[in-house]
Protein backbone atom coordinates (compact mmCIF):
# COMPACT_ATOMS: atom_id res chain seq x y z
CA UNK A 1 0.00 0.00 0.00
CA UNK A 2 1.27 3.47 -0.88
CA UNK A 3 2.50 5.20 2.43
CA UNK A 4 0.19 8.59 2.19
CA UNK A 5 2.21 12.18 2.67
CA UNK A 6 2.02 13.52 6.35
CA UNK A 7 -1.15 15.82 7.32
CA UNK A 8 -0.96 19.53 6.16
CA UNK A 9 -4.19 21.06 6.86
CA UNK A 10 -3.37 24.40 4.33
CA UNK A 11 -1.38 22.61 1.85
CA UNK A 12 2.11 23.93 2.39
CA UNK A 13 4.36 20.48 1.59
CA UNK A 14 2.49 20.92 -1.76
CA UNK A 15 3.91 24.45 -2.59
CA UNK A 16 7.53 24.01 -4.58
CA UNK A 17 9.22 27.15 -3.19
CA UNK A 18 10.82 29.43 -5.48
CA UNK A 19 14.58 29.75 -5.16
CA UNK A 20 16.72 31.72 -2.56
CA UNK A 21 12.69 32.89 -0.78
CA UNK A 22 13.30 32.83 2.64
CA UNK A 23 9.99 32.56 4.05
CA UNK A 24 7.07 29.70 3.41
CA UNK A 25 4.33 30.97 0.51
CA UNK A 26 0.55 29.30 0.37
CA UNK A 27 -0.22 27.43 -2.22
CA UNK A 28 -2.40 30.44 -3.57
CA UNK A 29 0.80 32.79 -3.28
CA UNK A 30 3.12 30.04 -4.89
CA UNK A 31 4.36 30.13 -8.25
CA UNK A 32 3.62 26.43 -8.56
CA UNK A 33 2.08 23.47 -7.03
CA UNK A 34 2.85 20.06 -6.73
CA UNK A 35 0.14 18.24 -7.88
CA UNK A 36 1.35 14.68 -8.03
CA UNK A 37 0.13 11.40 -5.81
CA UNK A 38 0.02 9.92 -3.48
CA UNK A 39 -2.70 12.49 -1.49
CA UNK A 40 -1.76 13.23 2.55
CA UNK A 41 -3.50 11.58 5.23
CA UNK A 42 -6.10 14.77 5.06
CA UNK A 43 -6.64 15.64 1.49
CA UNK A 44 -9.50 14.32 -0.98
CA UNK A 45 -8.66 13.29 -4.26
CA UNK A 46 -11.02 14.23 -7.19
CA UNK A 47 -11.20 12.84 -10.84
CA UNK A 48 -12.17 16.24 -12.50
CA UNK A 49 -14.67 16.35 -14.64
CA UNK A 50 -14.79 20.29 -15.74
CA UNK A 51 -13.28 23.19 -14.94
CA UNK A 52 -15.45 26.36 -14.23
CA UNK A 53 -12.48 29.22 -15.37
CA UNK A 54 -13.72 32.67 -13.79
CA UNK A 55 -15.32 35.32 -16.00
CA UNK A 56 -11.86 37.72 -15.64
CA UNK A 57 -9.76 34.70 -16.46
CA UNK A 58 -11.32 33.03 -19.46
CA UNK A 59 -12.08 36.51 -20.85
CA UNK A 60 -8.29 37.86 -20.87
CA UNK A 61 -7.18 34.14 -22.21
CA UNK A 62 -9.57 34.20 -24.97
CA UNK A 63 -8.52 37.70 -25.82
CA UNK A 64 -4.65 36.63 -25.89
CA UNK A 65 -5.92 33.81 -28.04
CA UNK A 66 -7.92 35.49 -30.47
CA UNK A 67 -10.83 33.67 -29.16
CA UNK A 68 -9.63 30.15 -30.70
CA UNK A 69 -10.26 27.26 -29.07
CA UNK A 70 -7.30 25.45 -30.54
CA UNK A 71 -4.97 28.42 -28.87
CA UNK A 72 -6.74 28.57 -25.47
CA UNK A 73 -6.85 24.83 -25.17
CA UNK A 74 -2.75 24.94 -25.56
CA UNK A 75 -2.28 28.31 -23.22
CA UNK A 76 -4.41 26.44 -20.61
CA UNK A 77 -2.48 23.20 -20.95
CA UNK A 78 0.79 24.75 -20.79
CA UNK A 79 -0.43 27.00 -17.69
CA UNK A 80 -1.21 24.01 -15.78
CA UNK A 81 1.71 21.86 -16.67
CA UNK A 82 4.43 24.63 -15.67
CA UNK A 83 2.75 25.89 -12.27
CA UNK A 84 0.58 22.63 -11.21
CA UNK A 85 -2.59 24.38 -11.01
CA UNK A 86 -5.29 26.83 -12.97
CA UNK A 87 -3.46 30.43 -11.83
CA UNK A 88 -3.98 33.13 -14.51
CA UNK A 89 -0.89 35.11 -14.15
CA UNK A 90 -2.61 38.09 -15.81
CA UNK A 91 -5.50 38.13 -13.32
CA UNK A 92 -4.33 36.25 -10.51
CA UNK A 93 -7.41 33.58 -10.69
CA UNK A 94 -8.53 30.53 -11.22
CA UNK A 95 -12.01 29.06 -11.34
CA UNK A 96 -13.66 26.40 -9.65
CA UNK A 97 -13.68 22.21 -10.87
CA UNK A 98 -16.78 19.82 -10.37
CA UNK A 99 -15.44 16.12 -10.31
CA UNK A 100 -15.72 12.49 -8.43
CA UNK A 101 -13.84 11.94 -5.07
CA UNK A 102 -12.13 9.22 -5.70
CA UNK A 103 -10.15 8.98 -2.02
CA UNK A 104 -10.14 10.23 0.89
CA UNK A 105 -7.33 10.16 3.56
CA UNK A 106 -7.79 8.78 7.06
CA UNK A 107 -7.47 12.41 9.01
CA UNK A 108 -9.82 14.38 6.31
CA UNK A 109 -12.16 16.28 8.49
CA UNK A 110 -15.29 13.97 8.06
CA UNK A 111 -17.44 15.37 10.76
CA UNK A 112 -16.90 18.73 9.68
CA UNK A 113 -17.20 17.80 5.70
CA UNK A 114 -19.29 14.97 5.33
CA UNK A 115 -18.18 13.46 2.23
CA UNK A 116 -17.78 10.08 0.83
CA UNK A 117 -16.15 7.89 -2.30
CA UNK A 118 -17.89 8.41 -5.16
CA UNK A 119 -19.83 11.73 -4.35
CA UNK A 120 -19.53 14.77 -7.43
CA UNK A 121 -18.67 17.91 -5.73
CA UNK A 122 -17.86 21.28 -6.73
CA UNK A 123 -15.20 22.83 -5.00
CA UNK A 124 -15.96 26.46 -3.70
CA UNK A 125 -11.88 27.03 -3.55
CA UNK A 126 -10.26 28.86 -6.12
CA UNK A 127 -8.70 26.56 -8.61
CA UNK A 128 -5.45 29.34 -8.31
CA UNK A 129 -4.67 27.22 -4.89
CA UNK A 130 -6.10 23.92 -5.91
CA UNK A 131 -3.28 21.15 -7.07
CA UNK A 132 -4.51 20.20 -10.83
CA UNK A 133 -2.70 17.92 -13.55
CA UNK A 134 -4.81 17.84 -16.77
CA UNK A 135 -4.42 14.34 -18.88
CA UNK A 136 -6.29 15.78 -21.78
CA UNK A 137 -8.62 18.63 -22.65
CA UNK A 138 -12.29 17.44 -24.00
CA UNK A 139 -13.69 20.14 -24.94
CA UNK A 140 -13.96 24.15 -24.21
CA UNK A 141 -17.35 25.88 -24.06
CA UNK A 142 -16.41 29.31 -24.68
CA UNK A 143 -19.52 30.55 -24.05
CA UNK A 144 -20.04 29.83 -20.76
CA UNK A 145 -16.20 30.01 -19.70
CA UNK A 146 -16.32 26.27 -18.82
CA UNK A 147 -13.48 23.63 -19.58
CA UNK A 148 -14.12 19.56 -19.88
CA UNK A 149 -11.24 17.37 -19.22
CA UNK A 150 -9.71 14.42 -17.63
CA UNK A 151 -7.65 14.94 -15.05
CA UNK A 152 -6.86 14.75 -10.79
CA UNK A 153 -7.40 18.08 -8.81
CA UNK A 154 -6.33 17.47 -4.81
CA UNK A 155 -7.92 19.83 -1.65
CA UNK A 156 -6.58 20.42 1.34
CA UNK A 157 -8.25 19.60 4.20
CA UNK A 158 -8.68 23.12 4.60
CA UNK A 159 -11.21 23.68 1.42
CA UNK A 160 -14.84 23.80 1.07
CA UNK A 161 -16.94 22.20 -1.37
CA UNK A 162 -20.46 21.52 -1.73
CA UNK A 163 -22.13 18.22 -2.90
CA UNK A 164 -23.95 18.97 -6.38
CA UNK A 165 -27.57 18.84 -5.91
CA UNK A 166 -30.12 16.51 -7.48
CA UNK A 167 -33.11 19.18 -8.67
CA UNK A 168 -30.33 21.37 -11.17
CA UNK A 169 -28.49 20.36 -14.39
CA UNK A 170 -24.55 19.72 -13.05
CA UNK A 171 -23.36 22.86 -15.26
CA UNK A 172 -26.38 25.13 -14.28
CA UNK A 173 -25.03 24.39 -9.98
CA UNK A 174 -21.96 24.70 -10.95
CA UNK A 175 -22.50 28.34 -12.68
CA UNK A 176 -24.35 29.50 -9.78
CA UNK A 177 -21.88 27.76 -7.19
CA UNK A 178 -18.68 29.37 -9.28
CA UNK A 179 -20.45 32.93 -7.75
CA UNK A 180 -22.46 31.93 -4.48
CA UNK A 181 -19.98 34.42 -2.98
CA UNK A 182 -21.39 37.27 -4.48
CA UNK A 183 -24.91 37.33 -3.70
CA UNK A 184 -24.21 35.65 -0.48
CA UNK A 185 -22.29 39.36 0.10
CA UNK A 186 -25.14 41.40 -1.17
CA UNK A 187 -27.68 40.13 1.40
CA UNK A 188 -24.85 41.00 4.34
CA UNK A 189 -24.11 44.56 2.33
CA UNK A 190 -27.74 46.02 1.45
CA UNK A 191 -29.96 47.34 4.02
CA UNK A 192 -33.76 48.43 3.17
CA UNK A 193 -34.64 51.56 1.10
CA UNK A 194 -31.55 51.87 -0.30
CA UNK A 195 -30.17 52.31 -3.82
CA UNK A 196 -27.61 49.50 -5.45
CA UNK A 197 -26.15 49.54 -8.68
CA UNK A 198 -24.56 46.64 -10.42
CA UNK A 199 -21.54 47.24 -12.76
CA UNK A 200 -21.37 44.49 -15.05
CA UNK A 201 -25.48 43.16 -13.90
CA UNK A 202 -25.75 41.25 -16.91
CA UNK A 203 -23.56 38.32 -15.95
CA UNK A 204 -24.13 35.49 -13.87
CA UNK A 205 -22.74 37.61 -11.12
CA UNK A 206 -24.74 40.31 -11.80
CA UNK A 207 -28.41 39.15 -11.90
CA UNK A 208 -27.64 37.32 -8.87
CA UNK A 209 -26.68 40.16 -7.05
CA UNK A 210 -29.78 42.47 -8.47
CA UNK A 211 -32.26 39.34 -7.59
CA UNK A 212 -30.89 39.27 -3.66
CA UNK A 213 -30.57 42.96 -3.15
CA UNK A 214 -34.02 42.99 -4.13
CA UNK A 215 -35.61 40.51 -1.74
CA UNK A 216 -34.97 43.75 0.59
CA UNK A 217 -37.94 46.10 1.06
CA UNK A 218 -37.44 49.26 -0.53
CA UNK A 219 -34.66 48.64 -2.35
CA UNK A 220 -34.07 49.88 -5.76
CA UNK A 221 -31.84 48.05 -8.08
CA UNK A 222 -30.05 49.97 -11.54
CA UNK A 223 -27.80 47.62 -13.77
CA UNK A 224 -25.10 48.62 -15.83
CA UNK A 225 -23.94 46.83 -18.79
CA UNK A 226 -22.77 47.41 -21.96
CA UNK A 227 -23.50 44.63 -24.99
CA UNK A 228 -27.32 45.40 -26.57
CA UNK A 229 -27.96 41.48 -25.59
CA UNK A 230 -27.42 41.88 -21.84
CA UNK A 231 -29.25 45.14 -21.89
CA UNK A 232 -32.12 43.60 -23.85
CA UNK A 233 -32.10 40.80 -20.84
CA UNK A 234 -32.05 43.05 -17.70
CA UNK A 235 -35.09 45.38 -19.25
CA UNK A 236 -36.94 42.27 -19.17
CA UNK A 237 -36.37 41.41 -15.52
CA UNK A 238 -39.13 41.98 -12.90
CA UNK A 239 -36.22 42.71 -10.27
CA UNK A 240 -33.81 45.12 -11.87
CA UNK A 241 -35.69 48.83 -11.76
CA UNK A 242 -33.12 50.59 -14.26
CA UNK A 243 -31.08 49.93 -16.72
CA UNK A 244 -27.83 51.83 -17.96
CA UNK A 245 -26.08 51.05 -20.74
CA UNK A 246 -21.89 52.31 -20.52
CA UNK A 247 -19.04 51.07 -20.72
CA UNK A 248 -17.37 50.32 -17.24
CA UNK A 249 -14.24 52.03 -18.40
CA UNK A 250 -15.78 55.35 -18.78
CA UNK A 251 -16.22 56.48 -15.17
CA UNK A 252 -16.94 59.96 -16.47
CA UNK A 253 -19.93 58.81 -18.52
CA UNK A 254 -21.37 56.16 -15.68
CA UNK A 255 -21.62 58.53 -13.35
CA UNK A 256 -23.18 60.71 -15.28
CA UNK A 257 -25.75 57.82 -16.10
CA UNK A 258 -26.43 56.82 -12.39
CA UNK A 259 -26.30 60.63 -11.59
CA UNK A 260 -29.40 60.87 -13.66
CA UNK A 261 -31.37 57.68 -12.64
CA UNK A 262 -31.10 58.47 -9.09
CA UNK A 263 -31.41 62.44 -9.23
CA UNK A 264 -28.39 62.92 -7.70
CA UNK A 265 -28.87 60.23 -4.70
CA UNK A 266 -26.05 57.64 -6.46
CA UNK A 267 -25.77 54.29 -5.20
CA UNK A 268 -25.92 53.46 -1.12
CA UNK A 269 -24.36 50.36 -2.60
CA UNK A 270 -22.31 49.50 -5.69
CA UNK A 271 -21.01 46.53 -6.82
CA UNK A 272 -18.32 45.59 -9.51
CA UNK A 273 -18.53 41.76 -10.76
CA UNK A 274 -17.56 43.77 -14.54
CA UNK A 275 -15.27 40.60 -16.00
CA UNK A 276 -12.58 43.71 -17.30
CA UNK A 277 -10.17 45.71 -15.77
CA UNK A 278 -10.30 49.70 -15.44
CA UNK A 279 -13.88 49.60 -14.00
CA UNK A 280 -12.51 50.53 -10.56
CA UNK A 281 -13.23 54.24 -10.75
CA UNK A 282 -17.13 54.08 -12.46
CA UNK A 283 -17.74 52.42 -8.94
CA UNK A 284 -16.50 55.17 -6.92
CA UNK A 285 -18.25 57.99 -9.00
CA UNK A 286 -21.35 56.45 -9.03
CA UNK A 287 -21.36 55.52 -5.06
CA UNK A 288 -22.99 58.39 -2.70
CA UNK A 289 -20.38 59.89 0.24
CA UNK A 290 -20.03 57.37 3.40
CA UNK A 291 -21.61 54.60 0.92
CA UNK A 292 -20.04 51.12 -0.02
CA UNK A 293 -18.27 50.19 -3.44
CA UNK A 294 -17.89 46.01 -3.19
CA UNK A 295 -15.45 44.49 -5.49
CA UNK A 296 -16.18 41.32 -6.02
CA UNK A 297 -14.62 40.93 -9.79
CA UNK A 298 -11.25 39.59 -10.23
CA UNK A 299 -10.47 42.11 -12.66
CA UNK A 300 -10.01 44.88 -9.55
CA UNK A 301 -6.69 46.40 -8.89
CA UNK A 302 -7.27 47.80 -5.46
CA UNK A 303 -4.11 50.29 -5.94
CA UNK A 304 -6.55 51.75 -9.08
CA UNK A 305 -9.57 51.73 -6.69
CA UNK A 306 -7.47 53.46 -3.58
CA UNK A 307 -5.45 55.88 -5.04
CA UNK A 308 -8.46 57.01 -7.52
CA UNK A 309 -11.10 57.41 -4.42
CA UNK A 310 -8.49 59.55 -2.85
CA UNK A 311 -7.63 61.55 -5.77
CA UNK A 312 -11.28 62.82 -6.35
CA UNK A 313 -11.85 63.21 -2.72
CA UNK A 314 -14.46 60.56 -2.79
CA UNK A 315 -15.32 59.27 0.96
CA UNK A 316 -16.55 55.73 0.29
CA UNK A 317 -16.06 52.16 1.98
CA UNK A 318 -13.92 49.99 -0.25
CA UNK A 319 -14.18 46.55 0.13
CA UNK A 320 -13.06 43.73 -1.94
CA UNK A 321 -15.15 40.88 -2.41
CA UNK A 322 -14.57 37.45 -0.37
CA UNK A 323 -16.00 34.53 -2.29
CA UNK A 324 -16.38 32.65 0.81
CA UNK A 325 -19.38 33.68 3.06
CA UNK A 326 -21.14 31.26 5.47
CA UNK A 327 -23.81 28.93 3.81
CA UNK A 328 -23.14 30.80 0.52
CA UNK A 329 -23.41 27.90 -1.63
CA UNK A 330 -27.16 27.18 -0.46
CA UNK A 331 -27.99 30.75 -0.42
CA UNK A 332 -27.29 31.11 -3.98
CA UNK A 333 -28.43 27.72 -5.25
CA UNK A 334 -32.08 28.36 -3.13
CA UNK A 335 -32.03 32.14 -4.62
CA UNK A 336 -32.04 30.37 -8.48
CA UNK A 337 -34.71 27.61 -7.36
CA UNK A 338 -37.37 30.05 -5.56
CA UNK A 339 -37.22 32.61 -8.56
CA UNK A 340 -38.50 31.68 -11.58
CA UNK A 341 -36.75 34.35 -14.15
CA UNK A 342 -33.13 33.16 -12.44
CA UNK A 343 -33.86 29.78 -13.34
CA UNK A 344 -35.00 30.35 -16.96
CA UNK A 345 -32.27 32.22 -17.61
CA UNK A 346 -29.49 30.08 -16.21
CA UNK A 347 -31.29 27.19 -17.14
CA UNK A 348 -31.13 28.56 -21.00
CA UNK A 349 -27.67 29.95 -20.91
CA UNK A 350 -25.84 26.79 -19.06
CA UNK A 351 -27.79 23.68 -19.97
Amino acid sequence: MTKLRQADPLGIQRVIQTPGLKRSLLPQQADALDPSLPIAEDELLIEVESLNIDSASFHQISEACGGDPGKIEKHILELVAKRGKHHNPVTGSGGMLIGRVTQIGPSFPLKEKPVSVGDRIATLVSLSLTPLQIRKIKKIHTKIDRVDIEGHAILFASGIFAKLPDDLPETVALAILDVAGAPAQTRQLVKANQTVVVIGGGGKSGILCLAEAKRKPGVRTIAVDYSDAAIARLKELSFVDDVIQADARNAVEVMEKVWSATRGHMGDVVINVANIPETEMSCVLSCRPKGIVYYFSMATSFTRAALGAEGVGADVDLRIGNGYTEGHADLALNLVRENRELKAIFTQQYT
